[in-house]
């Protein structure tokens, strides 16, 4: 089943659109993986799907309800929140704006926290948790929008290899459950082991399974700058756009 449609879009700011020339479908199930540089238009694309910026042309079919799973680097609260506070903030867009979120609410949040794995940690500290930890916090936000379309901003940055694995087997198990997931990266590698990646640089590049569209042709038409190939096959972006996973 198709979650979104795309045909045609081009945004921006004000002045020249950002981005232009954008066709894709996210279908259920799918694991689709955003390339592009900094700059290129990941965040631009993000903002016309949630509602908040208006496309310049063209026309978005999408959800009402779509979650959306920020970088943790900018979800860090300073003030005293618990991982449970943070799942049950989902619910809020829900409710009418005179409900708080009551017992059903709660119980939906300590569900999320469970299939995320982190039904022991509920009541710890958001801003003393684990990289991998908030990450997996702030997808059991979205699991709690009981949102079908899920947007995840480069959500493996600053990873060690065992976190990025636990969420690996979790966003493949949103999409077994018939989610449409869609996953802003920089890196090639992992984007070849999802459904299909869509490219942007400005304009989209190309969109399809991984591999017709990670070519060196395209990923060199997505981040300018020399493409380094590695011995297997793999490629290694210019440094500036390259993000090595950092312990945490």
């Amino acid at each position: 089943m198709t979650r979104v449609r795309v045909e045609g879009l081009a945004a921006g700011y004000g002045g020249a659109p950002v981005l232009r020339d954008v066709a894709f479908e996210l279908r259920g199930g799918d694991r689709v993986g955003l390339l592009g540089p900094n700059g290129g238009g990941k965040t631009t694309l993000f903002r016309v799907l949630l509602g908040e910026l208006r496309p310049l042309a063209g026309t978005v079919e999408a959800p009402g309800r779509i979650g959306v799973v920020p970088q943790t680097e900018r979800s860090r609260l300073d003030f005293p929140v618990s991982a449970l506070d943070v799942a049950l903030m989902g619910a809020v867009s829900r409710l009418p704006w005179w409900r708080r979120p009551g017992r059903a609410e709660r119980g939906a949040a300590r569900e999320a926290l469970t299939a995320v794995g982190l039904a022991a940690e509920a009541d710890a500290t958001f801003g003393d948790l684990s990289g991998g930890q908030r990450q997996r916090v702030l997808v059991a936000r979205a699991l709690v929008q009981d949102a079908s379309v899920v947007l995840l901003d480069e959500p493996f940055t600053g990873m060690d290899a065992a976190s990025a694995e636990r969420l690996e087997a979790l966003l493949r198990r949103l999409a077994a459950e018939g989610r449409a997931l869609l996953i802003a990266t920089h890196d090639v590698d992992q984007a070849r082991g999802w459904d299909r990646v869509l490219c942007v640089n400005g304009r989209q590049v190309a969109f399809g399974p991984p591999g017709d569209v990670l070519t060196r042709e395209v990923l060199q038409a997505t981040y300018g700058g020399a493409i380094v190939e590695i011995p297997g096959g793999g490629a290694v972006l210019p440094a500036h756009h390259h993000h090595d996973h950092a312990a945490g």
